[in-house]
This record gives C-alpha cells, sequence and structure tokens, in this order.
C-alpha cells in the first residue's frame, strides 16, 4: 500500500522576483521548540553554517533579526520571527485536516487501481484527534481507508445517502443532547443507523496562557475589550456554542468576532495562541498543546454511525477491532480532555439517546 504525504508549503515574495526560502520558517518553528539553534540544527539535519546562511538570508530580505541569541541561554525568535512561526502553525493547523483528507481519498484510489481491492471503509467524519489516531493506526498496519473530513451534519446525510459506509459525528452530554440529536434523526432513522463510540472529549473556552483577560464564561465574550475566534456554520461545535450561548442569554450580535472562523478545534487554538483572538472555543487537546488556558465547559460523545446490515462487514471488523483494542484506547486516552474506555462499543439509538 503506498503512503500519499501532502504538506502545506508557503513562501514570501515582494514582487521583485527573489523568494523567502520556505526552509527559513521550518528552522524559525524548530528554533522556538527547541531553544537554540544547534539542537534546531540536529533535529532538521542541517550543518550549523548553512543554518546561519538561512538566517541572514532572511534577515537581509526583511532587514530586522528574526532571532536573537542569548548568551549561554539558546536563542530566542525576534518579534517578527514569532509572527512568521504562528503563521506557520495556523496554516498548518487549518489546512492538515483537508490534505489528509485528501491523501486518503487518493491512496485509496491507488489501492483500488493497483490491487483491484474491494470493500475499501469510506469514513466521512468531522474532524476529531481520535479520528486522526484511527487513521495513523490504519497507516500503520496497511489497511486502506478512505477517510474524507466534512462537518457531522454533511458526514450523516452522507450515509443516508449511500454515500459512505460510516459516518462520525458528535453529540454533547446532558441538556443539550436532545436539540443537537435532532438535526441529525432522521438520517439516522432513515438507514437504520447503529453507532459505534468512539470516544468521550471535553470543550471549552479558550484563553492565552495565563488567562490575561480574565476570562470566566461566555458572558465575558461581550466585552469590549475581547475578541473571540468561532467555528464555521454548520460544524457541530458551531451548533453547541450556539446552544450555549443562548442558554446563556448571550447575544452572538454583541460577540466582537463572532462571525470570525476557522475550520478545525486546532486552528482556532492556533488563532488564540497568535494573539489574534482572546478567546475560542473548542475542544481541550489543541489549547494544551497550543500552551493555552482551558475552561471546561460541556462533554461530548462522538459516534460513528453506520448501516446495521453493514456492521457484519468485512470493511467494518478491522474499525471495531481497532477501537477495541487497549493499544488504540490508550492512545487516545493520553489525549487531554478526551476518555476512550468505551470505545468499540455498538448501540442502537434507543440505546444511546432514548430516540
Amino acid at each position: 500500500m503506498f503512503r500519499v504525504s501532502i504538506k502545506p508549503l508557503w513562501q514570501l515574495d515582494r514582487g521583485e522576483g527573489a523568494a523567502i526560502v520556505p526552509r527559513l520558517v521550518e528552522l524559525l518553528v524548530h528554533i522556538d521548540e527547541a531553544g537554540t539553534l544547534r539542537e534546531a540544527c540536529r533535529r532538521m539535519k542541517l550543518s550549523y553554517r548553512y543554518a546561519w546562511g538561512v538566517l541572514r538570508e532572511g534577515q537581509r530580505a526583511f532587514d530586522v533579526p528574526l532571532v536573537v541569541s542569548r548568551r549561554g541561554r539558546g536563542a530566542v525568535l525576534s518579534p517578527l520571527g514569532e509572527k512568521l512561526v504562528w503563521a506557520e502553525r495556523r496554516i498548518a493547523a487549518r489546512l492538515t485536516p483537508v490534505f489528509d483528507s485528501l491523501a486518503s481519498e487518493l491512496e485509496s484510489e491507488l489501492e483500488r487501481a493497483l490491487t483491484h481491492a474491494q470493500g475499501i471503509l469510506r469514513l466521512h467524519a468531522s474532524h476529531g484527534f481520535a479520528v486522526e489516531a484511527l487513521r495513523r493506526r490504519f497507516h500503520d498496519q496497511q489497511i486502506p481507508l478512505d477517510l474524507k473530513y466534512c462537518t457531522s451534519l454533511e458526514a450523516v446525510s452522507a450515509l443516508a445517502r449511500g454515500g459512505c459506509d460510516m459516518a462520525g459525528f458528535h453529540v454533547p452530554i446532558g441538556e443539550f443532547e436532545k436539540p443537537t440529536l435532532a438535526h441529525y434523526l432522521r438520517d439516522l432513522r432513515a438507514c437504520d443507523a447503529r453507532l459505534v463510540l468512539l470516544a468521550t472529549r471535553r470543550l471549552g473556552l479558550m484563553t492565552a496562557r495565563g488567562n490575561p483577560k480574565g476570562v470566566r464564561g461566555l458572558q465575558d465574550l461581550t466585552r469590549d475589550d475581547l475578541r473571540f475566534v468561532n467555528r464555521q456554520p454548520g460544524a457541530g461545535t458551531r451548533v453547541l456554542i450556539d446552544q450555549l450561548l443562548r442558554q446563556e442569554k448571550v447575544d452572538p450580535r454583541k460577540v466582537r468576532g463572532y462571525d470570525t472562523h476557522e475550520f478545525t478545534h486546532a486552528a482556532v487554538a492556533a488563532y488564540v495562541a497568535s494573539g489574534m483572538a482572546d478567546a475560542g472555543f473548542g475542544v481541550e487537546t489543541p489549547a494544551q498543546r497550543f500552551g493555552l488556558d482551558f475552561l471546561p465547559l460541556v462533554s461530548e460523545r462522538y459516534f460513528f454511525a453506520c448501516r446495521a446490515d453493514a456492521l457484519s462487514g468485512v470493511p467494518m471488523q478491522p474499525v471495531l477491532e481497532e477501537l477495541r483494542s487497549a493499544e488504540f484506547r490508550a492512545g487516545i486516552n493520553a489525549l487531554p480532555g478526551y476518555d476512550a474506555m468505551a470505545s468499540g462499543r455498538v448501540l442502537t439509538l434507543a440505546e444511546a439517546f432514548s430516540a
């Protein structure tokens, strides 16, 4: 089985025909993570001399330093260097799920063309870190998976139409369960769906480290000094934040940045971490990865839905085996805010929701 890897690549050009090399931004990212140029060179397998040449070329292009050396204490990025690094992280957070989805589709097409493979599982799913982990595990085991990231609503709709074999969607636990389920119920009933539990996860408000704006809850989002970054319309997380705002009687029109949106939880976290917003809403995992504070507000269950008559089929068996494996559960439980102790449990709609 061939593996397809697609990475975002961007470059800077002042219109003079000479682009700033993308390797510069990669080097700055490693310096930021490692704390020293020498360690960054080791990680990138670059010579120290070559790395200094890349930094000097960048400094000449911008006419300001990108790295500040500290005698005996390594190196730190200059303000411009930090901006370039956060631009790289925002691009990766926004586009990586899109590229992973396309890579998965291309892998499946190659597998079908080269081996005439039949029964490759088609998974349409809302992006999540547990779904990412499942795709990596399938990669490692050379099991083809045709994964397409989309919104929960699009995934469940595709299942009902026969456009996929399994649909990933999430529903909050508690008082918002019933109104959220209403968005999916007709399609789930139409295909006599069975639900396979993937994991539960926590969602809440993300703020900069130390919570400098003193955010204590959703009511604070209406403050004039607070900038918010939202999820895109149609996303399940957008549906949830709208429900939470209504519960708190918060008028979205008074939330500065309500119409500013990103397409993944990681992109929201990167947006906040880069200083472009003071608060965002999403799952806990990217908040931890980007060094943000996290205020938990609600938990939800993430399910894979499939047709009842497909549950015992050949394509579904590797999924069920993987979800029930100790290795997979341990990996998901290591993600901040995730719990996969019941991963792989199969439920009817009535068992899951009393629907």
